[in-house]
């Protein structure tokens, strides 16, 4: 028996450890290259690679898209809800939800990635009910070993997942965190 997920609210705000993390808009087209079409975004994540304002586009039409179809939720990171410094994702996945990440080269260092994760588990586990949060990462990738660490996830004894991704292999590991009690 397979049930089709349901949706997520046509507007998404969340606040919390001094961030607001909100729906993109039209208005943060001309910000997102800025964020986005840098080498370590272009080798870490499936973001597509360069980013300009076509990509920032398609990427604002997917968002919608797959917020409407009820799987994923892009939203971008701010400190007050005005300028965009990164982005949060959560997908529904069958363990619970999984989460990704992306903060815009010249705002790291903040620890708004560990922030953002964070705050978004906590919708994932009040507003979506869901059992387990996880972040698939390489690794290799020692900066997001460290958000998954801040974060408060832990190292899951699961096979790695292995795959290609823009003409080079991957192996991700797979981090887990259960909701406080």
């Amino acid at each position: 028996m397979s049930s089709t997920p349901s949706s997520f609210p046509e507007r998404i705000e969340l606040t919390g450890e001094g961030l607001v993390l909100r729906d993109w808009t039209e208005a943060d087209l001309a910000a997102m290259p800025d964020l986005f079409d840098h080498p370590d975004i272009a080798y870490w994540t499936p973001i597509v690679s360069p980013f300009d304002e076509a990509a920032a586009r398609a990427r604002l039409d997917r968002d919608r898209q797959l917020r409407a179809e009820g799987t994923t939720i892009l939203l971008a990171v701010t400190v007050d809800g005005r300028a965009p410094l990164g982005e949060v994702m959560l997908r529904r996945a069958s363990q619970g939800a999984e989460i990704g990440y992306a903060i815009g080269p010249a705002h790291r260092g903040q620890g708004l990635a560990a922030r953002a994760v964070r705050v978004m588990a906590a919708y994932a586990f009040e507003q979506l009910g869901v059992g387990q949060v996880i972040l698939e990462l390489e690794a290799e990738n020692a900066a997001s070993v460290a958000v998954a660490t801040k974060a408060g996830f832990r190292l899951l004894d699961v096979p790695l997942i292995e795959g290609e991704e823009k003409g080079r292999p991957y192996a991700l590991q797979t981090w887990g965190l259960l909701p406080a009690l």
